[in-house]
């Protein structure tokens, strides 16, 4: 599937829409939720989905949308669909660091073809479009993203979770059997990270859900890296499949060697 340019940046427009609402109720003092699942939820998780629905059902009429705090109604069965996180990394609006962002990626057969990773806080805007690349909105024209080629013999640039980091982390890192600093950040910005050559890896064990991985998925593959399963074999999505994705790795520089995740950690 090839997107065109201005479906792109209709996609790109669509978040900044969502990320005002979003910055709306972060101004002002914030309720929070709880859901069935005992996560949690605010005004603008539910403000900026209402806006995405709304804007993705006039620029693409017809296509299924799966987001977190809503679903498309009708069969599921679509090979192109739209996985979206309204608002990823909840808890860190909550906790007022910024590190919050609203994520929209368009899947195609399993692949996510492209992706927006807007953080309205730090005003960081990425996206990216196979067969596109992968850019970041500043000043004046956009900024192609290439992934980072690591030196040998120099430490590896980590990056974790800020809210979910774990022993299973912590075992990974001491497998990992050779110098590495460690950045902690919040939501989907971790891929950005790598995406513009920031960082070099990111390992994720433990769960999370389709629309927390494809919108930065589809900007870090568009860069030049990968994110891979515990089989090596890229990360794919689909509505006919678990909601939770399982372990994976999100790699810059796809010479990096790095310990298995999973059931394989412990051969």
């Amino acid at each position: 599937m090839k997107l065109r340019e201005r479906e792109l940046l209709a996609m790109r427009d669509i978040a900044e829409r969502a990320a005002r609402e979003v910055m709306a109720v972060y101004a002002a003092p914030t309720a929070v939720m709880t859901k069935p699942d005992d996560s949690p939820v605010t005004a603008a998780d539910l403000r900026s989905d209402a806006v995405i629905r709304a804007g993705l059902a006039v620029a693409f009429p017809g296509v299924f949308v799966l987001s977190e705090e809503s679903t498309s109604a009708g069969s599921r069965d679509h090979e192109t669909f739209f996985l979206v996180d309204p608002l990823d990394g909840t808890k860190e609006f909550i906790a007022r660091n910024g590190e919050f962002t609203v994520n929209i990626a368009l899947v195609h057969r399993g692949t996510p073809v492209a992706g927006v990773v807007f953080a309205p806080a730090l005003g960081e805007l990425c996206f990216a479009a196979q067969g596109m690349g992968a850019w970041k909105r500043e000043a004046g024209a956009p900024r192609r993203l290439r992934v980072a080629a690591h030196a040998p013999g120099t430490p590896l640039r980590v990056m974790g979770s800020r809210s979910h980091a774990g022993p299973a982390l912590a075992g990974w890192l001491d497998r990992l059997a050779r110098p590495h600093v460690f950045v902690a950040a919040g939501s989907s910005l971790k891929f950005c990270r790598i995406a513009q050559g920031d960082a070099d890896i990111y390992p994720r064990m433990g769960p999370t859900c389709q629309w927390d991985t494809a919108a930065g998925q589809a900007v870090l593959q568009e860069a030049g890296g990968a994110v891979v399963d515990c089989d090596g074999r890229p990360l794919t999505y689909g509505l006919d499949r678990p909601l939770l994705n399982g372990d994976f790795v999100a790699v810059g520089d796809r010479a990096i060697e790095f310990p298995p995740l999973g059931r394989d950690a412990a051969r």
